[in-house]
């Protein structure tokens, strides 16, 4: 561990939390439908697309109506996805001549992007066109990190408002997202990317002169049936070209995470320098740490954003550290040999095992502590080859059922889910009906808010017991506990929406596709309908005037309390299964 490590994420924090002021404030303004800056010019635009698809701006929905629109929406977008996958050999804009994608995967990989997932079993430079990474890959990442945004502007409202039965009108709230929040901003992260070097081209797969030639020997059979083998030399290789900086910006941006390439943004054509390492994490943790401060502001409270954004930050920041320190630390049966060393101010070793020399290990374990924390999935390193610990934190804050900032939207309302349940926690201890910003927390709330909290745990935990039971899902799999930690990994990835992986695992089989398909979509969309259910049962409710014996929800003491649920709540959940994965693996590293 050294002090330029720590640096780095000391400055990533510091602009982290310095964006977190204005882009809130902005949101806010574009949500409550108040000018923001970009009405003069987009406002017409917004107009033209309520025009021509019917929609009436002012109409406001009930919660079933806002999910039932929701869903119709992502279930066309799966579809439309599937179908351009299955078609796409047939289809321009494919150099390669790429054939269609077999229906398992083409399934997989519709579900994974329209819930925001990304899982990726499939190498994208050798499977999909570059019509199927534009019209299908990267629309979907608007869509789905809009859908999530507007699901937390549905509860916002629920809660902020009374004795009413709607919450917002969802085509509102999507196109407000897409047109006004992630174009802007995918498009300033774009800039930076082609600045940089990342590329943006149409042209086809370009092919270069080996810098050393290669020989390898290939065995062929005669027409006397006699085995001969030839060598060859190889001095050319083929450099997979596409519109790749647009699409790296909105995976970013809307929390996704899917690549354009299989090694996702470890890749140079992804992210080039150091520069763009370091804007794409932070473009992934930008809007779910402000909407704290645009939920503040909706509710007329800026201080119950922060005090949410403190619960955060502070999990956030010490699981970091720990995974920078476990990665700094290496394997000691390595550094016995003399090969790598412990890190140090003048020697920075450590686990360089599956990271980039551009950024080294402090930079990756920011990066990755961050995508799995925010469920954006994307990875600047190989998660399969941190260390046994720093694979764990990986697993946990995947595990802490997306609140530790999370997804866009998504992240904020599983948060206050969680906000819920400490409230009511709370209320039961001094004996006293529990509130929250003046809404009485009943039984009927703790019902669905339990849903949220079960639903995960159930799909994660029984999909990784399938998998590992049956010899479908352990086909594929490395032996022992390195193995189970992959399933797992996988199977949290996909029921928190995350996307990354151990990529020891070779996902792309039916049994996994058609799996995974399942546990995405559960985890995506069943959790919305019991939070959509709160959001229009607390917009029903009248304010309860605050008394004495109403539990502030702004203080540090409620940060602590709201942080000891979710962090217990993970525990219990899951260190049972940790137990069998990276904790034996790490015992067995240490003798």
């Amino acid at each position: 561990m050294t002090i330029n490590g720590f640096l780095q994420i000391a400055l990533y924090l510091l602009m982290l939390v310095a964006l977190v002021k204005p882009l809130g404030w902005y949101m806010a303004r574009v949500y409550e439908g108040q000018p923001a800056g970009l009405n003069r010019l987009l406002a017409p635009l917004e107009r033209l697309l309520y025009r021509l698809f019917g929609i009436q701006p002012d109409a406001e929905m009930s919660w079933t109506h806002y999910l039932a629109a929701m869903l119709l929406f992502n279930a066309l977008g799966v579809g439309l996805l599937y179908a351009l996958q299955r078609l796409q050999g047939w289809l321009p804009l494919n150099p390669r001549g790429f054939a269609a994608v077999t229906p398992d995967s083409a399934l997989n990989t519709a579900t994974s992007f329209v819930t925001n997932t990304n899982w990726q079993g499939y190498s994208g430079e050798a499977t999909m066109s570059y019509l199927t990474q534009m019209l299908g890959m990267n629309v979907q990442n608007f869509l789905s990190a809009a859908t999530g945004m507007a699901l937390l502007i549905a509860l916002i409202r629920g809660i902020a408002r009374r004795s009413t039965t709607t919450i917002g009108n969802f085509w509102v709230d999507l196109t407000r997202s897409v047109l006004y929040i992630l174009l802007p901003l995918a498009l300033l992260v774009a800039l930076v990317e082609v600045q940089q070097g990342a590329i943006q081209t149409v042209a086809d797969y370009r092919a270069v002169n080996v810098l050393q030639p290669q020989h390898y020997a290939q065995a062929r059979t005669d027409i006397a049936g006699k085995t001969i083998t030839d060598t060859v030399q190889v001095t050319q290789q083929w450099l997979p070209m596409g519109p790749v900086a647009s699409q790296v910006a909105i995976k970013h941006i809307g929390t996704n995470g899917g690549g354009f390439f299989n090694a996702n943004a470890a890749h140079p054509y992804e992210s080039p320098t150091p520069l763009t390492d370091f804007v794409l994490v932070l473009a992934e943790t930008c809007i779910a740490a402000a909407l704290t401060y645009t939920f503040g502001i909706m509710v007329g409270d800026t201080r119950q954003g922060w005090a949410i954004l403190a619960a955060m930050l502070i999990v956030l920041v010490a699981f970091q550290c720990v995974a920078y320190w476990a990665e700094a630390s290496g394997n000691p049966h390595i550094a016995a040999m003399g090969v790598d060393t412990l890190a140090s101010n003048s020697n920075p070793g450590g686990n360089m095992e599956g990271k980039e020399v551009r950024f080294g290990i402090a930079r990756s374990a920011l990066f990755a502590t961050a995508t799995t924390a925010t469920s954006t999935g994307a990875v600047d390193a190989m998660h399969d080859s941190f260390t046994p610990l720093g694979g764990m934190v990986l697993l946990i804050m995947m595990q802490f059922s997306e609140t530790i900032l999370g997804g866009v939207g998504s992240g904020l309302y599983g948060m206050l889910i969680f906000v819920i349940v400490a409230v009511f926690i709370a209320g039961l201890m001094v004996g006293r009906t529990p509130e929250y910003l003046g809404k009485k927390i009943e039984v009927y709330e703790m019902k669905m808010a339990s849903l949220v909290v079960l639903i995960m745990p159930i799909i994660v935990l029984g999909c990784t017991a399938l998998a590992v039971s049956t010899q479908a899902g352990t086909t594929n799999t490395q032996p022992a506990a390195h193995g189970f930690s992959e399933v797992l990994y996988a199977f949290s990835s996909m029921g928190n929406n995350n996307g990354s992986a151990f990529a020891g695992l070779g996902a792309n089989t039916l049994f996994y596709n058609l799996v995974g398909s399942f546990a995405m979509l559960v985890s995506r969309f069943w959790l919305a309908i019991p939070t959509l259910a709160i959001a229009g049962s607390l917009a029903r409710k009248k304010v309860v005037p605050a008394g004495p014996g109403t539990l502030a929800t702004h203080t540090p003491l409620f940060v602590a309390l709201l942080i000891g649920v979710v962090v217990l709540v993970g525990a219990l959940t899951f260190i049972p299964a940790l137990a069998l994965g990276p904790i034996v693996e790490h015992l067995l590293m240490l003798q």
